[in-house]
């Protein structure tokens, strides 16, 4: 898999400086952990689902999660594990016959509602488990312990690999007078088995029902107060520069609308720059389609994810996969202070001056942001200098 996989080779070499880099399930952690990007999620009841993954229905796809949680009802269960079943199977004969290639299969989880769940479809799937990167874990607190002595066990009995996400979501994780105890006892819960855990989620939609709340499409999560405050704690925990985790950001549940309040999130200048500076493409008229879908909202979220040190999406329609994923490749200049930091990291200079003569650049404080910068652009890409997202919404024929 290698995200933008959909361009051609002219339009790769008009948008890179650096080209992604391909990925799959057997990545080394630390570098898979930044490549989820927008992860889809599908339920697990959709008959459609083998088939849409061979016919790349979903422009972008690379990371996405089978749900047989809050997606389908209690008495739909039984049908959702045979047909998520018969879903990798289909898969499976693909790849066999050609029907499908190794290079365009996505990154597949299961979202499951147990462990018990999760030993069951893995037994059924065993033959198959080559497709299958990992599970959800939904709900997960500090007494989540069986989930991780499974994934534990199917790591050792096999010669493949299985990594674990879970989603922190519960009612002790965001009450004030118990998140800090639970949020430390998860977290040293997961130490003992951090190499099997690829992202810590957070479950804004659960958190947000404790409390009778709803965020509407001229917000963003951090603009819900009780639930920024939260976000902020989790990241106190799990987004050290030491503490080996990845944080992936909220679900956003919003893809078309009629109207609205507020002021549109997303700024005209990218857009008419990009338009003056490149033959007339419509990037104003990309713009107003974005915000017709709510989709500005959205990438006003990630922008903020981006800043507070989160990266990844969950994401519940396919219109958010280009929009989520532009945001996540390196600009220009960001790469070249990553680098020049780097470089210096151990030299004899303690401040220099940026590529771009706008900025200094402190090697020892820069030097974990200048790390993660590194892998966001190994996975997704660095734009040429003239380049930013705006080319890649206007090569996407779904907007």
């Amino acid at each position: 898999m290698r995200h933008f996989n959909y361009l051609a080779r002219e339009s790769l070499d008009m948008t890179f400086f650096k080209a992604p880099e391909s990925f799959d399930k057997y990545t080394p952690r630390s570098a898979l952990a930044f490549a989820l990007g927008g992860t889809l999620y599908m339920p697990g009841t959709r008959e459609t689902i083998a088939q849409d993954i061979i016919i790349k229905k979903n422009l972008g796809l690379a990371s996405t999660v089978f749900c047989l949680e809050d997606s389908i009802g209690d008495a739909e269960v039984p049908f959702a594990e045979e047909n998520l079943t018969a879903q990798v199977q289909r898969l499976a004969l693909a790849l066999e016959e050609g029907e499908l290639s190794s290079e365009d299969l996505p990154l597949i989880f299961i979202r499951v509602r147990d462990p018990d769940q999760m030993l069951r479809l893995f037994n059924k799937l065993e033959e198959f488990s080559k497709l299958i990167t990992g599970f959800v874990f939904p709900k997960f607190s500090s007494d989540s312990f069986r989930y991780l002595e499974i994934l534990r066990d199917l790591n050792h009995q096999s010669s493949d690999r299985f990594y674990g996400m879970p989603i922190i979501e519960t009612p002790q994780a965001i009450y004030r007078e118990t998140r800090s105890r639970e949020l430390l006892e998860i977290k040293r819960l997961l130490d003992l088995y951090q190499d099997y855990i690829l992202n810590v989620r957070i479950g804004a939609t659960d958190f947000s029902g404790l409390f009778g709340i709803r965020r509407g499409p001229d917000v963003t999560i951090y603009d819900i107060t009780v639930i920024r405050d939260c976000i902020a704690d989790i990241l106190n925990f799990f987004g050290r520069a030491e503490s080996g985790y990845v944080v992936s950001g909220p679900v956003w549940e919003y893809f078309t609308g009629e109207g609205r309040v507020l002021k549109p999130l997303l700024r005209k200048s990218p857009f008419e720059e990009f338009q003056k500076t490149h033959q007339g493409i419509p990037g104003t008229k990309v713009r107003g389609q974005l915000l017709n879908k709510y989709v500005d909202g959205l990438m006003r979220e990630v922008i903020l994810d981006k800043e507070n040190g989160i990266i990844g999406k969950t994401i519940i329609h396919p219109s958010h996969l280009i929009p989520v994923q532009s945001l996540y490749v390196v600009g220009h200049e960001e790469y070249l202070d990553a680098l020049a930091i780097l470089e210096q990291a151990y030299g004899q200079q303690g401040v220099i001056k940026s590529h771009y003569t706008n900025k200094m650049n402190e090697p020892k404080p820069h030097y974990q942001w200048a790390q993660k910068i590194l892998l966001r652009a190994k996975n997704y890409g660095v734009f040429h200098e003239q380049q930013n997202f705006v080319g890649l919404l206007t090569q996407d024929v779904s907007i």
